[in-house]
């Protein structure tokens, strides 16, 4: 089918954007990174039709933009763009910003919600959950140090579109915004008894060992989260939750606002 943005084949159209673009997958996905200012340049659907009744349903605020975006092609076409294709049948490519706009946007001062910092995360999946709750809790921004890449294809699909919500990046511990750290360990000082500041770095070590040496010097402050004895340890993204919870009940950031689908 015709490309109605281009007049051209939307395949071809595809393949070149896709070497310096990052992959939505899924309506869901779409849907929030154009909430959040995303550029979009090629957007596809293996049911025009019933992805626009479904924007219409769910998405009501970015139905216009997506009838003007959506190319509809067939499933065969959707299944060569798509690695895992997602049930909703909608993929599109979006602008990833440049790490400098991320990094100027996060050293900011005054910042009204805490940065968090993963220190060294193993799993893809955790890093995409985090995303998703640190754009649901308005954090400024999510940081990783080591060699896993904030912006691999499954931490976009666990982070739902949401990248675009919050500033993501990886960087080096020497490179991280200015602010009081603190970092979970089970060593620390019991976290309901601290109050957590609005420009804090809330640092969350690897799911297998924990800060690392250079993170743990860097800290200024070590708390830890309520456990049951003998339990060893919370899944990284619900120590997240956690921890942006008490922020939160605390007063920290903007009045909650009502809940969109």
């Amino acid at each position: 089918m015709t490309d109605p943005v281009t007049g051209g084949d939307p395949l071809g159209r595809w393949h070149r954007l896709a070497g310096g673009a990052v992959l939505l997958d899924g309506f869901h996905a779409l849907k929030h990174a154009l909430r959040f200012g995303a550029e979009v340049p090629v957007a596809v659907a293996v049911d025009r039709p019933a992805a626009l009744a479904l924007a219409g349903e769910l998405a009501p605020d970015v139905r216009a933009t997506l009838d003007a975006l959506l190319t509809e092609v067939t499933e065969a076409t959707y299944a060569s763009l798509v690695p895992r294709p997602h049930p909703t049948g909608v993929a599109a490519l979006a602008v990833r910003p440049t790490r400098a706009a991320n990094l100027e946007r996060l050293r900011r001062m005054p910042r009204t919600a805490p940065v968090v910092v993963l220190d060294h995360p193993r799993n893809l999946g955790n890093a995409g959950a985090v995303i998703r709750l640190a754009a649901g809790f308005g954090a400024a921004g999510v940081l990783t140090t080591g060699t896993l890449d904030p912006w691999h294809p499954t931490v976009l699909r666990g982070g739902a579109g949401l990248h675009f919500a919050t500033a993501v990046e990886r960087t080096g511990v020497d490179e991280l915004p200015a602010g009081p750290v603190f970092a979970l360990d089970p060593e620390g000082d019991d976290i309901r008894g601290v109050k957590l500041p609005d420009d804090a770095l809330l640092a969350f070590g690897s799911e297998r060992s924990g800060l690392s040496a250079e993170l743990r010097a860097r800290a200024d402050h070590l708390l830890a989260l309520p456990m049951r004895p003998q339990v060893s340890s919370y899944n990284l993204a619900t120590s997240v939750a956690m921890t942006l919870y008490h922020w939160s009940a605390q007063g920290g950031g903007r009045p909650a606002a009502r809940p969109v689908p």
